[in-house]
């Protein structure tokens, strides 16, 4: 499927829709549960399906009731899976999925599409057999297929966190080990969803002891209780009308958005800030203004996710950008590194990769034909760049956005946005038309 994208004085109210992490974290620990958990408001999405399908494997019961999901759980015992599971597209729930097998008193084994195919899962894999478990890559290259052997033990192991999903796969699992996990940290990225992850079991009432991220202690021999929880919004997903709100320099209020809540993303409200954007907080949601944005550094180790639309803004921001100290978006559905550059170049960007990162000079995009790589974070940063230039801007692989936000393009048209989702011979779908 195609994005058509023309520009557009865009301005307006969103609702920004739940939290990719916080409802697949929800998923899992309800799943893990003894009892019945209600989700309020979670995110509908590919990937949130793609959680749910892993968990009913391992004997979960759902409900889906149109607000949110009820959810059965299987009391820290898992069943061996009657097929192989398939987690789509889904990243972060082949890795907490992963730890939960090792729960199994049996085999699973996992396969993806051939993005996940290629994503790395090699510490965990390691960490795992260290744990007690069998768990080896089918092709030997550290990615899926992979077969997990149960029931792990628990222990001690070092852990490389190039992605946080690793530690946090752990994190989520440990507590129901027969004895007590620690985990040595020889490098963590991303640690804000890291602490999400630790919201979650503080808010569960687990035992476990974190020094400084370096030595992480977890108490065997717990259990998960049933729960009644609302989703926040999710920031990530609102990166992208942030980044279109600075840039187009219309006015937006971002809407179900909680300041408190732990997801790091939150940092890019600053980031634009910094860079000129008014920001501003108020009862009716999170108010942002565009104006005239000049170029910044910003480390994104920790908000890898906002690499795409935070390319797109340095942009249309006065002198240079440097995103730095990022290297882990290179392996997340796609290289996202070489992709922006890759795409953005095309539309006429002044851009150029960093090992870890980009700089993005001042520059006036012209829209043109490009690809979003089957990235639903590609996909949608590339269609703010093609709101706000000359032309007419085509993006390929559009459907991706279904990933994390199938409401993407009506959100869009709502706020004046001209983007139309084509397919067969460019005729316009119902979705286009915001049917």
């Amino acid at each position: 499927m195609l994005f058509k994208v023309r520009k557009s004085c865009t301005h307006g109210t969103v609702s920004i829709p739940g939290s990719k992490s916080h409802t697949i974290r929800a998923l899992f620990i309800a799943s893990l549960a003894e009892g019945r958990s209600v989700i309020h408001h979670p995110l509908f999405s590919k990937d949130a399906f793609s959680a749910v399908e892993v968990c009913e494997a391992f004997g979960a019961h759902f409900e889906n009731t149109g607000e949110g999901f009820v959810i059965n759980g299987f009391g820290g015992n898992p069943s061996v899976p009657e097929n192989i599971i398939n987690v789509g597209n889904s990243g972060t729930s082949l890795r907490f999925a992963l730890m939960t097998a090792g729960l199994v008193d049996g085999y699973t084994v996992f396969t993806g599409d051939y993005q996940i195919r290629h994503r790395p899962l090699g510490p965990l894999i390691k960490a795992m057999n260290a744990f007690g478990g069998s768990v080896f890559s089918t092709r030997g290259n550290g990615s899926a297929p992979v077969i997990v052997k149960g029931r792990m033990k628990g222990g001690c192991s070092e852990l490389d966190a190039f992605t946080s999903q690793y530690l946090s796969s752990i994190l989520i699992n440990a507590p129901l080990l027969e004895q007590d996990t620690e985990v040595i940290v020889t490098r963590l990225n991303e640690r804000p969803y890291v602490d999400m992850t630790m919201w979650w079991l503080d808010n569960q009432g687990i035992e476990y002891i974190n020094d400084d991220y370096r030595v992480i202690r977890i108490k065997g021999g717990q259990k998960y209780k049933a729960f009644d929880m609302a989703i926040s919004g999710d920031f990530s997903s609102a990166t992208f009308f942030m980044v279109l709100a600075a840039v187009s320099r219309g006015e937006f209020v971002l809407k179900n958005l909680d300041m408190s809540d732990p997801q790091g993303d939150k940092k890019v409200l600053d980031y634009l800030s910094e860079m000129g954007a008014s920001v501003r907080h108020s009862s009716e949601g999170i108010i942002i203004k565009g104006n005239e944005l000049k170029g910044i550094e910003i480390d994104l180790n920790s908000t890898p996710d906002a690499l795409p639309a935070m390319a797109v803004a340095g942009c249309f921001a006065e002198g240079e950008t440097r995103l730095v100290n990022v290297p882990q978006a290179r392996m997340k559905e796609t290289d996202r590194i070489r992709v922006m550059v890759s795409e953005l170049s095309k539309m006429g960007a002044d851009i150029e990769e960093l090992p870890e990162g980009l700089i993005i000079r001042s520059s006036r995009l012209k829209g043109c034909r490009v690809n979003g790589h089957d990235d639903h974070r590609i996909v949608m940063a590339l269609a703010v760049a093609g709101l706000n230039s000359e032309g007419e801007t085509c993006i390929e692989t559009a459907e991706a956005v279904n990933v994390t936000m199938p409401s993407f393009t009506n959100m869009i048209r709502e706020c004046g946005g001209d983007i139309k989702l084509l397919r067969d011979g460019h005729k316009s779908t119902g979705l286009a038309q915001g049917k």
